[in-house]
């Protein structure tokens, strides 16, 4: 026969450690989660927020006027991992330049210089690595400016 130990009382120690055990994960599982979305920021966005915002009829009007030129402009990447870009409405002796920048992640940048194809067309000169970027696109042509920003794939 079995001699029946007396059963262990539940304390104020034992509610202690559950809760504190409790609260440590949740503790750290919002750590883990705050780093993972920090790490993924790539910056500020403006240094000043109230210089930024005496210029911002500014780039209105750049915005505007960069709009009434008509021109477009749609990135894409070849198999051999140059940019290629297709224009619309673009004089044929535009420059184009591009300020590539990884969305999430790394803070991979790239930037990219094109030559003409013809019939609007352009390549990047520099090849660029494989993933997603985001492109910011950069037409200049007789003092006339044009910027665009896109995803790359």
């Amino acid at each position: 026969m079995r001699a029946s130990r007396p059963a262990k009382s539940f304390t104020g120690r034992h509610m202690a450690a559950i809760l504190i055990a409790g609260f440590g994960v949740v503790v750290a599982v919002n750590f883990f989660m705050a780093s993972l979305a920090t790490g993924g920021f790539h910056g500020v966005v403006v240094e000043n927020s109230y210089v930024a915002s005496q210029k911002f009829n500014v780039w209105l009007e750049e915005a505007k006027e960069a709009e009434a030129l008509g021109w477009e402009a749609a990135p894409t990447r070849n198999e051999a991992g140059y940019a290629e870009i297709s224009t619309t409405n673009v004089p044929g002796n535009a420059t184009i330049t591009a300020q590539l920048r990884r969305p999430i992640g790394t803070r991979e940048r790239a930037s990219l210089t094109f030559m003409a194809m013809g019939n609007g067309r352009y390549r990047s000169r520099e090849s660029i690595a494989d993933g997603r970027w985001i492109a910011r696109v950069y037409i200049e042509s007789g003092g006339q400016k044009w910027a665009d920003e896109s995803e790359l794939r």
